[in-house]
C-alpha cells in the first residue's frame, strides 16, 4: 500500500502557529483513507517549536533560498527560527525515505509546507509564488508535493499507479 506523507494540522491536529488545525476535503480525505496509509507530521513541532508559536515567515526568498543559508525564517517578534525549521524540513524527509514515501500533502503558504505560494516576508499578509522549507526539500529529493486545494492530481495519479500496478500482475 502506498503511503502519503501529510501535513499533521491537516489531519486535524491543532499544531499550526495559532494552535488551530486545518483540514483536507471530506471526499478526497476519505478516499485517502481507504486507499493509502496516511503518516501525519508536522516539521516545526518536530523541530520543539511550540504550539502557539509566533508566526513566521521566510524572508529574503523562499526554501530554496533557507536551504542555501540565503534566507532566514523569522517570527513576527523578530526571533530567527531559521534553525527549527531546517531541522523540521530534514526530519520530514528522513521519515519519508526511511518509509520509501513518494507522495506528500502539505499545508499551503506555511514557511515550511507551502509548495506553491508562501507569505512574502512583509507580515502583511501578502502571498507569492514559492515553496516552503520543507516543500523544497523533499521536492529536491524526488517526493511529489501537493496542498490541500491538490489533492484530487494526487488522487488521479494514485489511481494510475493502481491500475499500472493490477495490470503488471494480471500479466
Amino acid at each position: 500500500m502506498q503511503k502519503v506523507f501529510v501535513s499533521a494540522c491537516l489531519m486535524g491536529n491543532k499544531v499550526r502557529y495559532n494552535g488551530s488545525s486545518l483540514s483536507l476535503d471530506k471526499s478526497d480525505k476519505r478516499w485517502l483513507d481507504l486507499n493509502v496509509k496516511l503518516v501525519g507530521f508536522c516539521p516545526e513541532v518536530s523541530a520543539g517549536l511550540p504550539i502557539p508559536r509566533a508566526p513566521a515567515e521566510i524572508i529574503g526568498g523562499e526554501g530554496r533560498d533557507v536551504i542555501h543559508q540565503q534566507a532566514r525564517v523569522i517570527g513576527d517578534d523578530g526571533v530567527d527560527v531559521t534553525d527549527a525549521f531546517l531541522d523540521g524540513a530534514h526530519q520530514a524527509l528522513q521519515i519519508c525515505l526511511q518509509q520509501e514515501i513518494k507522495f506528500a500533502v502539505l499545508a499551503e503558504g506555511s514557511p515550511s509546507c507551502g509548495s506553491e505560494k508562501i507569505y512574502d516576508g512583509t507580515f502583511s499578509g501578502k502571498k507569492v509564488t514559492g515553496a516552503g522549507v520543507t516543500a523544497q526539500l523533499l521536492r529536491s529529493k524526488g517526493i511529489k508535493v501537493y496542498s490541500q486545494h491538490s489533492v484530487m492530481q494526487l488522487i488521479e495519479q494514485l489511481e494510475r499507479i493502481c491500475e499500472t500496478d493490477k495490470s503488471k500482475t494480471i500479466s
